[in-house]
């Protein structure tokens, strides 16, 4: 008897930290097959054969090259890449995860195709519309089959949304997954290896900032009010910051002094953010995942935002939601130098299994 066929599909890097565990799972598992299908929603140098060889597993079966373009021109070219994909050899179920164009994209061609569509990391809300994630969310949940949930808002919102109990599974975060296997392979590699670590004061007390939003960095005030912030706490903290070819552009553009104290990276490869950050005083982001991973590892976040859509890294874990105002982003991360953080705890299931539990109730669905 044939096993059923799962698409994983990911359309840019971190998408793939969200199947590596996946893939190893199902490998393990040895009742699914899978391919995996790379989008090209973005391209990425550093996605090579050294990257996949670090997540464990093997590169994209199919590459679709479906690149840049308006949100709209993008999210077309994949929906006409995958149907012609899906048309040719057709999967048994179609997975996606997270909440980018690819996200949305995949899963209702899938749909319209009558092919069931499992959703990682479903149910997740910010409750703001601006946010093209947060659309991206919502319409995929809309029509997704299975709901896998990393936090108890998740199964909250899937259920005010009418969503069946049977089809929402509560399983913990494929991304923590992959944050505790990677954490283990870096304990047998010398950080001296990544160029980052040339950065990194001789005392290694520091923090990391990373900003990328587009209602941060898009916007010459708020670029303004951020950086003089963050000019402010590097005084008392050395800043590091990797930072975002967009972010780098506009504090170029706006012209945003970010002090001596702030030394300026560029984008960094997995393991080598992971060996800076994992080890900082405080994190200051305004990342969704970056929330989370701080959490799972117990690392102080600042999180630059109004909103979060994984409250759970507020209610439980070590990430506070410091909104926009300069006052309070510095007020909390004196709070961290003063030793009064917050202690957070890691959320339950964030136990790097998610990815097994994933598994198993696909592959008895699909049996």
């Amino acid at each position: 008897m044939q096993k059923p066929l799962i698409y994983l599909v990911a359309g840019a890097r971190p998408n793939f930290m969200k199947i590596a565990p996946i893939v190893r799972a199902v490998l393990a598992h040895g009742g699914l097959v899978f391919k995996i299908i790379h989008t090209g929603q973005h391209y990425d140098r550093e996605m090579n054969d050294v990257f996949f060889e670090e997540l464990g597993i093997p590169e994209p079966d199919v590459f679709m090259a479906a690149g840049g373009g308006s949100h709209a021109q993008q999210t077309a070219k994949i929906m006409v890449a995958f149907e012609e994909l899906c048309q040719a050899a057709r999967p048994d179920a179609v997975l996606v995860v997270g909440d980018v164009n690819s996200t949305l994209a995949c899963s209702i061609v899938a749909k319209k195709l009558s092919i069931p569509v499992a959703h990682v990391e479903a149910g997740l809300r910010s409750g703001d519309m601006a946010m093209p994630e947060e659309i991206n969310r919502l319409v995929t949940d809309s029509i997704s089959d299975w709901f896998f949930v990393t936090e108890p808002s998740g199964v909250s919102h899937l259920q005010r949304e009418g969503k069946a109990d049977s089809a929402i599974h509560y399983v913990g975060h494929v991304m923590v997954d992959n944050l505790l296997y990677q954490a283990e392979k870096l304990k047998d590699v010398d950080a001296s290896v990544f160029e980052i670590s040339a950065k990194i004061p001789v005392d290694r007390r520091y923090g990391v900032v990373t900003l990328h939003r587009p209602s941060n960095v898009d916007d010459a005030a708020m670029m303004a009010q951020i950086g003089g912030a963050l000019r402010e706490i590097a005084a008392e903290l050395p800043l590091i910051f990797p930072v975002h070819p967009r972010t780098r552009g506009n504090l170029e553009k706006f012209g945003v002094d970010l002090g001596p104290n702030v030394t300026l990276a560029g984008p960094q490869a997995y393991m080598a953010f992971l060996s800076l950050w994992k080890d900082a005083v405080v994190v200051l982001t305004d990342s969704g995942g970056l929330q989370e991973e701080t959490t799972a590892l117990g690392v102080p976040c600042i999180t630059i935002r109004e909103n979060t859509e994984r409250p759970v890294t507020v209610d439980e874990g070590s990430n506070v939601l410091a909104g926009t105002d300069p006052v309070r982003i510095v007020a909390e991360v004196r709070k961290v130098l003063r030793g009064e953080g917050k202690e957070g705890r890691r959320p339950d299931l964030w136990d790097g299994k998610a990815a097994e539990r994933i598994v198993t109730v696909l592959a008895k669905e699909l049996s």
